[in-house]
């Protein structure tokens, strides 16, 4: 198990919290909103941390959830309401852009 996170997956961290429920956000919509990193070292910060933030709101550019819980999110999203099509979120309308919520 690795020590502390380091600043970076602190920040990815930190805006994970951030996601409201319902809403999602892709490995490289957070690299992208930090300004730093990529899709893989988000999803690498999210392996090694992402236990203790709403997990299950990061997901892949097309919707899918994270290999290997796919039931667990799905039972997750149904609760949250997320937007999905199938088995994926619907990125047009559960794709969140770190604006605050109103």
């Amino acid at each position: 198990m690795p020590g502390e996170p380091s600043p970076y997956a602190e920040r990815v961290l930190d805006l994970v919290e951030r996601i409201p429920s319902g809403m999602v956000m892709s490995y490289g919509d957070i690299a992208e909103y930090l300004g730093e990193g990529g899709p893989r070292q988000v999803g690498r910060v999210m392996s090694q941390w992402g236990g203790g933030v709403p997990w299950w709101r990061v997901v892949h550019a097309d919707g899918t959830p994270p290999p290997g819980h796919e039931q667990e999110v799905l039972r997750l999203w149904r609760q949250e309401r997320t937007p999905m099509r199938n088995d994926r979120a619907d990125m047009r309308a559960a794709r969140w852009d770190g604006a605050a919520q109103s």
